[in-house]
């Protein structure tokens, strides 16, 4: 599993850039809302990764038990 990152460039007139890094799906939404709550700004232009078209697959291991019944 990748980390999941938020990389921000400042430029010297204060604009801000973000970019989600392993951040699959929609939850990168969550984290680019942080940030502008963080700063009081707002979004004025996105353009989506390929990773906001993918899903997060997560594994569900199950353990199951057998119990052999004596004769």
């Amino acid at each position: 599993m990748r980390d999941k990152k938020l990389q921000i460039k400042i430029t010297e007139d204060g604009q801000v850039f973000a970019e989600t890094i392993g951040i699959k799906g929609k939850d990168c939404l969550e984290y680019i809302e942080m940030l502008e709550q963080l700063l009081d700004a707002e979004t004025i232009d996105s353009n989506y990764t390929e990773e906001y078209y993918q899903t997060e697959i997560q594994s569900v291991r199950q353990n199951k038990q057998f119990i052999k019944e004596g004769d």
